[in-house]
């Protein structure tokens, strides 16, 4: 099958998902010179609901933070860093804390360290996507496993994903209760027009009642000079 036919039918399936919970995509923009990363937040709770995104330019760092600080419940799993990168041409969005860990360079043994979210019954998976300017994409995710309490840690790499194509990863099949871990392989969904193309096309794919945030940070290969756009369903509330 074509690989955009592929994409395009995934992300009717995207679409269809009524809870995919936190996503990443990494890949390239259709003119092929930018890398793109998007990475999108949901949330089902008001101490998950209540997050925006802030993006520094200067230092392509995108933060969760709290929307209204006076609801604030419990933060070790809600605010943290989505998105860094480093002068050594890494690019790492996450879902957590692990952002920083990774932006510094893949370390193998840490690998091994990290487990999947401590927020029993759903354990959330960990996600996380690497991009450099002259290597491949890399999606990693800590799950639990289904028959004990052990992390399954899973290692994708993507050196000729196709411009317009990126590779989409995220961290539950759907709603329920207890949420559903994502299993299998990361999937092909398309990255059509310019960042804000991008950015609108994924806000609209997610779930109204469910998405909190989004943003999409594109990559020019030749300068490493990188840009953000942000989404976000709530505005900031002074404390």
């Amino acid at each position: 099958m074509d690989p955009r036919v592929k994409s395009e039918r995934n992300f009717f399936k995207l679409q269809k998902n009524p809870y995919p919970g936190r996503g990443i995509v990494l890949g390239l923009d259709e003119t092929g010179q930018n890398l793109v990363q998007v990475y999108w937040l949901m949330g089902r709770s008001e101490n998950s609901r209540n997050r925006i995104f802030v993006a520094d330019q200067k230092t392509g760092r995108v933060t969760t933070i709290p929307a209204d600080p006076n609801k604030v419940e419990d933060p070790s799993l809600t605010i943290y860093d989505a998105m860094l990168e480093e002068r050594t041409g890494i690019y790492a969005v996450s879902n957590g804390s692990h952002t920083k860990d990774f932006a510094r360079g893949v370390d193998i043994a840490r690998l091994s360290d990290l487990k999947y979210e401590p927020d029993n019954p759903h354990f959330t998976p960990r996600i996380l996507g690497l991009s450099h300017v002259e290597g491949p994409h890399g999606l990693i995710v800590w799950r639990k496993s289904p028959w004990s309490d052990s992390v399954e840690n899973h290692l994708f790499g993507y050196k000729d994903v196709p411009p317009g194509i990126g590779m989409c990863i995220h961290t539950y099949l759907g709603d329920g209760d207890p949420l559903p871990s994502f299993r299998g392989e990361p999937y092909a969904v398309p990255l059509l027009g310019d960042a804000g193309n991008i950015a609108a096309m994924y806000w609209g794919a997610l779930h109204a009642d469910n998405r909190i945030a989004l943003a999409v940070k594109t990559i020019d290969i030749k300068t490493g000079r990188s840009s953000i756009v942000i989404t976000n369903r709530f505005e900031e509330v002074s404390a």
